[in-house]
């Protein structure tokens, strides 16, 4: 039985992935049925397809699916960040929207959230067996080497949608568009630490990628300025001590 306040709330960013819906959804519950009180949150990042017939439809069926949208396409950083916004669980996992994340690795990464909260604030997946083209392979090779060189943050794979944590802590980081592919930088940032799963990758299952190589490539590389600039600006709080 669903709570008022679920402890878990999944946050699915999409756009254009209307065919995809219905099988994550199962997913999913399958997944955190019996576990925790969850609800699963769509964001329909604008899309033109059936992806709002869809999500409307399945709300009908779902009293745990709660859909948001966008009117136009801001990005999956926006996405992502409406979702928690919206999102009443203390716990929030992101898990992408075309079927390529398997939900059955989100249980495993919110009980590691859990056994090492307060001071574990993200859970972040790595992506094993990836079904992705020798190209595209090799490009994420380039830019998490080059990503982990400039700003340490000792992640092999930040590009993987499937990640756990703690939403009060999401909120205090610093928001700009390509936040959620330096995640665990900015968490560390804070002055927490970081777990780390294991994941594998599936193919994708309806569709077409929204992503392509120039979309990121030079946003990229000035989002990698900018993160090590925030890194570098950090201050410590104060210690206040009274006499």
């Amino acid at each position: 039985m669903m709570t008022n306040e679920p402890a878990v709330s999944v946050v699915v960013p999409v756009r254009n992935e209307a065919g995809n819906i219905a099988p994550l959804v199962g997913e999913i519950a399958r997944a955190l049925e019996g576990q925790w009180a969850f609800e699963v949150v769509y964001v329909d990042d604008g899309s033109t397809d059936a992806t709002h017939a869809e999500l409307k439809r399945l709300m009908a069926q779902y009293s745990w699916l709660r859909r948001v949208r966008h009117k136009r396409s801001c990005g999956q950083s926006a996405a992502v960040r409406s979702g928690v916004i919206a999102a009443r669980g203390a716990m929030v996992a992101t898990i992408d929207g075309d079927g390529q994340n398997d939900p059955a690795f989100i249980p495993a990464m919110l009980r590691a959230l859990e056994a090492g909260s307060p001071r574990v604030a993200l859970i972040a997946g790595q992506r094993v067996g990836r079904k992705a083209s020798g190209f595209k392979k090799l490009q994420s090779r380039i830019a998490n080497g080059v990503r982990n060189a400039v700003l340490r943050d000792g992640t092999r794979d930040t590009g993987c949608g499937l990640k756990a944590f703690r939403r009060d802590v999401f909120l205090t980081l610093p928001y700009f568009d390509g936040l959620h592919r330096f995640l665990p930088a900015l968490v560390g940032r804070e002055g927490f630490d970081i777990g780390y799963v294991d994941v594998v990758d599936r193919p994708r299952g309806t569709g077409v990628s929204n992503y392509g190589l120039w979309d990121r490539l030079w946003v990229g590389i000035l989002d990698l300025v900018g993160v090590w600039w925030l890194i570098r600006r950090r201050k410590r709080s104060p210690e206040i001590v009274e006499d």
